[in-house]
């Protein structure tokens, strides 16, 4: 097994002189940092520590200074490098050279980020979606034929999906392949110019066949979307007759990746080029599918790509974990402003930089734990250890809600860490700038977040209609906790915070009747139970309506749709943060981890204090008392872990690549106070004007 270390290894939390303790205080926990690091790692542990390894190389480092041509042509030649060491076939079946492990290469190739997250995506391209493609959409003469060049490289591909017209509304491509049965062939054809493929990495200069999904018509029926594997240039490099394409060009960031447009003006392909896994169309053009269901059937056929969506979860969650590592080490170390004794003040020393960081670390300790969570649950149903629809459903929904909030909470994370490391942050050097860059079309590709958590909550209201269209509240209560988990919690349904009589003066006494993690777990699971209980109430008329009254009767209430399903997503994060303190045996680190969870979970119900006090389920004083003990305990109580707990992340230095997270600026603190130590030690230091006139006032 490989190991990282980093450039200060600790194995418990240091104490901090911002928070002195008084003789009755309690004695400071320390954290156990090495094994809170392999409680992080999670499962696939052997898996990430090698995958990170290989990326404190530096043939794998992103070169800040290459252009976007220089750019492209490094990570593909960083994919050859992978090829090389065996990194890439780890999901794919024993006859391809792989060894059917689906979680530890996702783990794996989420820590590709810490090279460059151009390479990671182009991975992605190649063998999460393309060669994934075939493995999961097609039958083994596909397998035989196809897999071993996508695995090599030897033939880099390209997942033909999204159009210009339909990104995350797949099921409505424009781009047709009608059966020809006089040539036993598929004619793909793009019909006009929305229907261009688009966006699609090794399109522009790389890709030399595609997956390319198109509405399947045969014998005049349209069977709906399905997968067909078209090449698309020759040796050199050409495009073959009847395709066309274009650069996509300079992007926002992952300029690593040649993304660009696709068109077909009828391009034969055999019959058989059909990834026929869910449909197949014989050579009479007689359409059969083992899924007699054309909604059911195409939902089964994206389900098995899921995997983009759980890789891009994870990956965020390394981003984060990286900016808060470079922001919290800075942070820790840079000075600024006088605190008397002409000593300046460490930024974390500052209530206003504990607020900005510290909740932050907490989203990213969630985020990590629901990680695992998601992709033990993936691994489960594509090693088909339980994989009926209802897992694969859940799965689905899963991905849906937990890709959505670590990609939008990953660019809320890099950009409050850059500016929390002020110009040093804003510099290239130190990484956060493109980092945030990189990271910003997380949010819309492998689905659009806000369409992603509109299918989340369209799954809330259909189980619930099914199951629990006349249960009172303490059935939606149970309903809602058997959507977090499915240990048993709360069974006998969610008592309501009704402080309508009496609240208490103190904030520890206020603050205490919802701070333990009874009180936390019935706040947020009642939050989401009265969210799906009130809109299943305003849109239980939508079925009896005539379509574009439903779907008008939808949007009106499209937005409260999208923050239920951003109130369960965050459930589901805490759950998975509570459960994983159940299995800290180090006492320090369990208590330190409580109070950052609680920071999480009490900063959730902070954020929608005005959704609980309208709902009656916290009073004005209360809500008060929970961010107070925010300011006034929390934060001073994981002040002095805020550095082990970003160590127990595991980042070298060749990971951070940031000159501020590396000792530089304590070196540069250091000698500037040496240097104001020696002045006065030596009476050669200057007086201070303002010394003058404070001592001429005393003297009258």
């Amino acid at each position: 097994m490989s190991t990282i270390e980093t450039s200060a290894p600790r194995t418990t939390s240091p104490a901090s002189a911002a928070t002195p303790a008084s003789k009755d205080a309690k004695p400071t926990p320390t954290v156990d940092v090495a094994s809170l690091g392999e409680q992080l790692m999670g499962r696939w542990a052997e898996q990430r520590r090698a995958s990170r390894a290989l990326m404190r190389t530096p043939e794998f480092h992103r070169d800040p200074s290459l252009g976007m041509d220089a750019h492209r042509a490094r990570v593909l030649g960083q994919l050859k490098l992978l090829v090389q060491r065996g990194e890439v076939h780890r999901a794919f079946p024993a006859e391809f050279g792989g060894h059917d492990d689906h979680g530890g290469f996702i783990a794996s190739f989420e820590e590709l980020l810490l090279g460059d997250p151009s390479m990671q995506i182009k991975s992605g391209v190649q063998w999460g979606l393309y060669a994934s493609a075939i493995l999961h959409l097609g039958s083994p003469p596909h397998h035989r034929a196809w897999l071993p060049d996508a695995l090599t490289l030897a033939t880099p591909g390209v997942f033909a999906m999204t159009e210009t017209g339909h990104g995350s509304d797949v099921s409505a491509v424009g781009t047709t392949a009608t059966f020809d049965p006089e040539n036993d062939e598929w004619i793909i054809h793009t019909p006009f110019r929305a229907a261009w493929k688009d966006y699609l990495g090794n399109a522009a200069l790389h890709g030399r066949a595609a997956v390319v999904f198109a509405q399947l018509i045969t014998r005049g029926v349209n069977h709906g979307v399905h997968a067909f594997y078209v090449p698309l240039r020759d040796e050199k490099g050409n495009f073959l007759p009847g395709i066309g394409g274009e650069d996509d060009g300079l992007k926002g960031g992952l300029n690593g990746i040649d993304n660009g447009r696709l068109h077909f003006t009828h391009v034969s392909v055999p019959r058989t080029n059909l990834l026929n896994r869910y449909g197949n169309v014989d050579s009479h053009g007689v359409y059969t599918s083992p899924i007699a269901s054309p909604g059911r059937r195409f939902f089964t056929m994206l389900g098995t790509l899921v995997q983009g969506r759980v890789s891009l979860d994870g990956a965020a969650t390394v981003a984060s974990k990286l900016a808060m590592t470079i922001a919290i080490r800075y942070g820790n170390e840079r000075r600024q402003f006088s605190g008397g004794d002409d000593h300046e003040v460490v930024l974390l020393d500052y209530q206003r930089h504990q607020r900005r960081l510290l909740p932050r670390l907490a989203q990213t300790y969630a985020m990590s734990f629901a990680h695992e969570v998601f992709l033990e649950k993936f691994d489960a149903v594509f090693s088909g250890r339980t994989a009926t629809d209802a897992d694969r459903e859940d799965l689905e929904t899963l991905a849906a809600a937990l890709k959505s909030l670590s990609t939008w909470g990953a660019l809320d994370i890099i950009q409050e860490a850059r500016e929390a490391c002020g110009g040093q942050g804003f510099l290239a050097a130190n990484r956060l700038t493109q980092l945030r860059a990189d990271m910003d079309i997380y949010a819309t590709f492998e689905g659009d977040n806000n369409v992603l958590l509109q299918l989340v909550a369209k799954r809330l209201l259909t189980d619930f209609s099914r199951a629990f269209a006349k249960a009172d509240a303490g059935g939606m209560a149970n309903y809602v906790a058997g959507q977090v988990n499915e240990a048993v919690v709360n069974r006998s349904g969610l008592r309501r915070l009704v402080q309508s009589v009496a609240d208490f003066g103190s904030t520890a006494r206020s603050v205490g009747y919802v701070r333990d993690t009874e009180s936390q777990r019935q706040l947020l699971t009642d939050r989401v139970a009265t969210m799906v209980d009130d809109l299943a109430s305003k849109l239980r008329s939508a079925s009896k309506l005539p379509k574009d009254e439903a779907a008008a009767l939808f949007n009106r209430h499209q937005n409260a749709l999208i923050e239920m399903a951003r109130a369960h997503g965050e459930l589901l994060q805490w759950e998975a943060f509570t459960d994983a303190l159940d299995r800290v045996e180090h006492e320090g680190t369990r208590q330190v981890l409580t109070w950052l969870r609680d920071l999480f979970g009490l900063g959730l119900i902070e954020k929608n204090l005005a959704w609980y006090i309208i709902h009656g389920q916290l009073s004005d004083h209360r809500a008060q008392a929970i961010t107070d003990y925010i300011d006034d305990r929390l934060l001073p109580r994981l002040r002095p872990h805020a550095l082990a707990l970003t160590d127990a992340f595991e980042f070298a230095d060749e990971h951070l690549r940031a000159e501020i997270a590396t000792g530089t600026e304590r070196a540069r603190q250091d000698e500037a106070r040496d240097y104001y130590a020696e002045q006065r030690a030596s009476g050669y230091a200057p007086v201070d004007e303002k010394d003058l006139v404070s001592g001429r006032k005393a003297k009258r």
